[in-house]
């Protein structure tokens, strides 16, 4: 289940709360019962190091429709210059 992250408007409390994603959104403070409003807060989630760019995305492959002789499509990086 994600982690949500809430600011209450009246008494700044900033806490979390597993929901799932069907789960409505909270209302209210645990603590003073005001209005919360839910934040976009920093994912742990990055890429970091060689790995899948490097090994698969960084260099793009050749494109068939440029060998062919067709000329590839019109925004393919791969495509046969025309003349």
């Amino acid at each position: 289940m994600p982690m949500y992250e809430y600011k209450c408007e009246s008494c700044g409390l900033v806490f979390e709360a597993r929901q799932k994603f069907s789960d409505a959104p909270l209302t209210s403070c645990r603590d003073c019962a005001g209005p919360v409003k839910k934040i976009i807060s920093r994912s742990d989630f990055s890429l970091k190091g060689s790995g899948w760019y490097e090994q698969g995305y960084a260099a793009a492959p050749p494109c068939a429709a440029a060998g062919a002789g067709g000329g590839g499509c019109a925004s393919c990086p791969n495509a046969a210059p025309s003349a």
